[in-house]
């Protein structure tokens, strides 16, 4: 086994010593005390509820309920007020007498259904969040989310993030998005804890995920916690509803590009719930209306449901299936999207341990159809997870979270099939690529003092690429070549190959991934915290344009390609201040990602067998500073985040030889922006009228411009600066809205509401690209700029029932 932790074996037996004496005395300190333990839930709908503080009064003892909703308190013999907490719902304070171990569920309910949801928090969770060690996350809640002007009227999760600092886009249109510097494939994104690999509909106009549908988002940008692996940037952890269990409902909406309708009620008495959300866009059917031949358009569905097998026991069965289809006349067809499906067991073992046993499928495919050629091209991604996590709630002053998964991938990198006897391609199917991810963790979270909280956490990862294909040899062993004749990189001579059976193991990778935070309550009103994480990737998104598509292609870590290994450090400063109306946090961070691959000049990927022949390894860093300052009371509410960053790559040419990128200097990655300033906002007028917007700024993206010319035998050849030397022109816009809530449906169980929004307020013709071309009449040198939306208004209707 090939392992790449720089901890020496010293440091890991100590780190283990260390968690067995904290066991030990947390148990032993248990021996005089009670818990008190249950499940939050809504009072209005049954949904568990994510993140509620749950505290004794008077005493710094309390936490947070899980993904579940599960809580566990332990203390002294005696009687207390249990106070229960969460954003937009009412306090609940519960006199209990803590003289034996007690189960007490408790129902919260919101403050009024016509208060704005916009990010009201109430005292002890401000307190909790302070205290709590994790730090680099953002929270966004959903009716936040549903307030938020978008462009074409549809709600859209990811676009509000990106309003947050260190989350950003790659261009307007364009999929995908970026943390602290990160590429698009370093972000894991999670649906019900499957894995999405393409978050776009419309090439990026809409992503994936379906607001009506969505109960909690959450995304770590830094001190990832030990129970996710597989990605060195960002984990995106986006949790479905599991469905109202009191009464039947329906939430839909109507716009100009697309409707959608969910519904949701209880099943198998008041046992369980059911979810059923479809979102369906119309512009193929108004195209073709319109005698248009080109076609464009997606659908997606959300389903889920669950079961109360008893009070201690509960299995959730949740899916998502989306699917975008795109045509070019007569000529090309295309269509892509993502599936999953996902069976969970929750199990509460006593009092103090809670554990979560999940079986999950995923799939992400394209399909390119050319009818002129009579050929179709498939590529997929397929993965198998079975994961199993413990949450164990020792004492008050120490939790424990353990578990392990394993993930079995098989990626199909593309197949051309012949659509008729005529056609004059042939048949070809590159090399079936499989592998199996496996991880351990163990993750603590221990009050030191009344101020001092630390959580770390361990996660030991190992990655096998299995058997069934042949692997290139190279002479020398160097996929790639320099030659310095022609000072441009080749693929390097294969000499030879070898084959491999099923039951072979090509390459193994092994690497432990600690993690450490600290957090230090300097009042009640403001802390400071600290964080460390060490993340690995295996797998690795094929793809040399700035944003996602739906071509790109997914391959393992193997002989030639090694797994990406992540460092950040992090510092943050929180507080709240004007009796909570604002709170500020500012964080600043270093990350160095090394075997960072990166492309050469003229690579092909599409169609590539041997990718190992267009590629160079080299590393990335990024760093910067981030500043949010929220509103959090009033009829105004809203925020302003900043980021002032940098993110760059190096590539020298390594054992290759040669200059490498860029001769091997530091360079601008393509996701790179100094400057990124967002303003959001929300006012309330009444109960009938609330207006929004939003303000972006963006320092432009790096290209590479040409810098000269020269001429060979009658053709003007150009020259290019150093990659990503140059930028677009600077990113900005304003995008408003105004919702109106009619006062009929007020007291009724039907409400309406209408939403009229502008994206790109003041038109401003952002640049997506500049391409530099010969004029052929006047044989002058011109650019030509290309926008894709200048202003863009929508009409939406929303409804619930």
């Amino acid at each position: 086994m090939n392992n790449q932790s720089y901890l020496s074996p010293t440091i890991k037996i100590n780190l283990w010593l260390l968690w067995l004496f904290f066991l030990s005395y947390s148990m032993a300190v248990a021996q005089t005390n009670h818990t008190i333990s249950g499940i939050i839930t809504d009072s209005s709908n049954g949904e568990t509820i994510f993140g509620a503080s749950v505290f004794l009064t008077g005493t710094t003892i309390g936490g947070i309920t899980n993904e579940y909703g599960f809580y566990s308190i332990t203390a002294p013999s005696g009687e207390y007020t249990l106070n229960i907490s969460y954003m937009g719902y009412s306090d609940i304070n519960v006199k209990i007498n803590l003289n034996q171990n007690t189960r007490h569920d408790v129902e919260i309910a919101e403050l009024s259904a016509e208060l704005d949801e916009v990010i009201v928090t109430t005292e002890r969770t401000e307190r909790a969040i302070l205290r709590k060690p994790q730090m680099s996350v953002a929270k966004m809640n959903i009716g936040t989310v549903k307030q938020m002007p978008v462009v074409l009227g549809e709600v859209d999760v990811l676009k509000s993030l990106q309003m947050l600092p260190g989350v950003t886009n790659n261009g307007e249109g364009t999929g995908g998005f970026h943390v602290r510097g990160g590429a698009q494939d370093q972000n894991l994104v999670l649906l019900d804890e499957a894995v999405i690999y393409n978050t776009s509909h419309m090439f990026g106009f809409f992503s994936v995920f379906n607001a009506d549908a969505i109960k909690d988002v959450k995304l770590y940008k830094g001190g990832i916690p030990a129970r996710f692996g597989g990605r060195v940037s960002s984990v995106l952890d986006i949790r479905q509803k599991d469905g109202n269990r009191k009464n039947f409902g329906l939430t839909g909406g109507i716009g100009l590009i697309s409707s959608r309708l969910t519904a949701e009620g209880p099943v198998f008495g008041d046992k369980g719930s059911f979810l059923i959300a479809g979102r369906r866009s119309y512009v193929d059917l108004i195209l073709k209306a319109a005698g248009e031949k080109n076609s464009v358009s997606f659908y997606d569905l959300n389903l889920k449901t669950n079961y109360n097998i008893n009070k201690n026991n509960k299995i959730f069965l949740s899916g998502y299936f989306g699917r975008d289809a795109f045509k070019l006349g007569n000529s090309f067809d295309s269509s892509y999207g993502n599936t999953s499906g996902n069976i969970r067991w929750n199990h509460i073992f006593n009092d103090r341990l809670f554990s979560n046993l999940s079986a999950i499928w995923s799939r992400y495919d394209y399909d390119l159809e050319f009818a002129q050629d009579e050929f179709e091209w498939v590529s997929s991604i397929t993965n198998y997870n079975l994961k199993y996590d413990f949450k164990y709630y020792l004492n008050d002053a120490l939790t424990l979270d353990f578990g392990a998964n394993g993930l079995y991938y098989d990626f199909d990198p593309g197949q051309i099939k012949p659509t008729a006897e005529t056609s004059p391609i042939n048949a070809l199917s590159l090399d079936q690529k499989r592998a199996f991810e496996g991880g351990l963790y163990l993750n603590t979270e221990y009050k030191l003092t009344d101020r001092l909280t630390t959580q770390f956490g361990l996660r030991y990862s190992v990655f096998s690429r299995l058997g069934e294909q042949p692997i290139a040899e190279y002479a020398n062993g160097q996929p790639v070549v320099y030659n310095s004749t022609l000072d441009i990189y080749q693929r390097g001579e294969e000499v030879g190959e070898t084959n491999h059976t099923k039951s072979d193991v090509i390459k193994t990778f092994g690497n432990f991934e600690p993690r450490l935070s600290l957090a230090y309550l300097l009042n009640e009103d403001s802390s400071i915290k600290a964080g460390f994480s060490r993340t690995a990737q295996y797998i690795h998104l094929l793809s040399n344009t700035s944003s996602v598509t739906p071509l790109d292609v997914w391959t393992p870590s193997g002989p030639f390609i090694k797994p990406q290994l992540s460092n950040q450090y992090a510092l943050g400063y929180f507080r709240n201040f004007l009796d909570k109306t604002y709170s500020l946090e500012v964080e600043t961070y270093y990350k160095t990602v090394s075997n960072r691959i990166d492309y050469i000049d003229g690579s092909e990927l599409i169609g590539q067998n041997n990718i190992e022949t267009e590629i160079l390894n080299g590393e990335m860093r990024a760093y910067g500073l981030e500043l949010l300052l929220r509103k959090n009371k009033g009829n105004l509410k809203g925020w302003i985040a900043y980021t002032l960053s940098k993110s760059e790559q190096r590539t020298p040419g390594g054992n290759a030889g040669g200059p490498g990128i860029n001769n091997g200097a530091w360079y601008n990655a393509v996701f790179d922006r100094t400057h990124d300033i967002s303003i959001s906002g929300t006012y309330r007028f009444d109960d009938q009228w609330s207006f929004g917007a939003n303000m972006v700024f963006q320092t432009g993206r790096p290209v590479t411009y040409p810098n000269g010319q020269y001429e060979y035998e009658d053709l003007s050849i150009a020259s290019y600066a150093p990659r990503n030397s140059d930028r677009l022109p600077a990113y900005h816009r304003m995008d408003v809205s105004l919702n109106y809530k009619p006062k009929k449906y007020k007291n009724k169980r039907f409400k309406g509401e209408w939403v009229l929004s502008v994206y790109n307020l003041y038109h401003r013709k952002n640049a997506a690209s500049i391409s530099f071309g010969q004029n052929l009449e006047t044989g002058a040198n011109q650019a030509t700029r290309t926008a894709i939306f200048g202003i863009v208004p929508s009409l939406t209707y929303n409804f619930t029932f």
